[in-house]
C-alpha cells in the first residue's frame, strides 16, 4: 500500500469506519487519520456521531459522519455513494457495528426469531459493504476490508450462542474473500475481541471490575486494537488475529 502521508487533498486515502462508535471507531479514527487518512464515521444516531466528529476535527483529523442503520441493508449502497461523493474514494473499510440489546442466549434455547435482525447486521450488510466498493478497489488494484467481531466467532462457549453462529458465517466468508482477492492487491481479513473495549459505550456504563468479571479478560484500550487493525491492513500478513491473542492465521 501506497503511504497515505505521499498524498493530500483529493488523493488521500479514506478510511471508511462502519459501525463507529467513542471506543474503536474513535481510535480507528486517530490511527488512521494521523497517518494521512481522511475518515468517514458511519452510525445510526446522529448526536453522538456529530459529537465524535467535531472531537476528531479539533485534533485536525479530516472526518465525516454519515448517518445509516446498519441493519437495513437498502440503506448500504447508498451510503457508500455518499462517502464516495464526499470524499471521491474509499480505500479501506473497517465494519464493526454493536448493538444496544444482549444478543447472547443458550444454543439449546436459540430460536430463528432471536436471530432477526443479527443476521442483517452480523451477515448481510457486511456482505452488502464489500459488494459495493469492491469494484473501485479491484480498478485501483488496491485495498482492504476489515471486520472487527466478538470473540464467539472463533471460540464458541455455552450459553453464549445467538450472535455467535452468524458472526462465524461472516469470518468464513472474509476467509474466502481473502483468498480470491489477495493476488489482486485487495486485503480481506478480521479481528475477533473476546473482552470489554475501554470508551466504548458499552464498558462506559460498568466499573472496570464488572468489565472483568464479566468476561474474565482484563479490558482492553481501543488504541491498542487500533494498532493491530492498522498491522492488518498495512502488513497483510495475515487474515485474521485476536484480543486477547487466541488464534492467528497466516495468509
Amino acid at each position: 500500500m501506497t503511504d497515505a502521508n505521499t498524498a493530500t487533498g483529493p488523493e488521500a486515502k479514506v478510511l471508511a469506519v462502519f459501525g463507529a462508535g467513542p471506543g474503536l471507531g474513535s481510535a480507528l479514527a486517530r490511527k488512521f487519520g494521523q497517518a494521512g487518512y481522511r475518515v468517514a464515521l458511519v452510525a445510526r444516531r446522529p448526536e453522538p456521531l456529530a459529537e465524535m466528529t467535531a472531537k476528531l476535527q479539533a485534533e485536525s483529523i479530516d472526518v465525516q459522519a454519515f448517518s445509516a442503520d446498519l441493519s437495513d441493508t437498502k440503506q448500504i449502497a447508498a451510503t457508500v455513494r455518499a462517502i464516495r461523493d464526499h470524499f471521491g474514494r474509499i480505500d479501506v473499510v473497517e465494519y464493526s457495528p454493536i448493538t444496544s440489546t444482549s444478543p447472547f442466549t443458550a444454543a439449546s434455547e436459540l430460536t430463528p426469531s432471536d436471530l432477526t435482525g443479527y443476521v442483517d447486521l452480523y451477515l448481510y450488510s457486511p456482505i452488502a459493504v464489500v459488494n459495493a466498493v469492491l469494484p473501485e478497489m479491484l480498478e485501483r488494484g488496491d485495498g482492504a476490508i476489515l471486520v472487527t467481531q466478538g470473540g464467539s466467532a472463533v471460540a464458541p462457549e455455552p450459553f453464549r450462542s445467538g450472535v455467535g453462529p452468524i458472526m462465524a458465517a461472516t469470518r468464513n466468508y472474509l476467509y474466502s474473500l481473502h483468498g480470491e482477492l489477495a493476488d489482486q492487491g485487495v486485503y480481506a481479513g478480521t479481528l475477533s475481541v473476546s473482552t470489554f473495549i475501554l470508551g466504548s459505550t458499552g464498558a462506559s456504563a460498568m466499573p472496570v471490575e464488572a468489565l472483568r468479571e464479566a468476561t474474565g479478560q482484563e479490558p482492553v484500550d481501543a488504541s491498542v486494537l487500533a494498532d493491530l487493525s492498522w498491522e492488518l491492513v498495512t502488513e497483510r500478513d495475515r487474515v485474521e488475529t485476536s484480543w486477547p491473542t487466541r488464534k492467528t492465521s497466516s495468509t
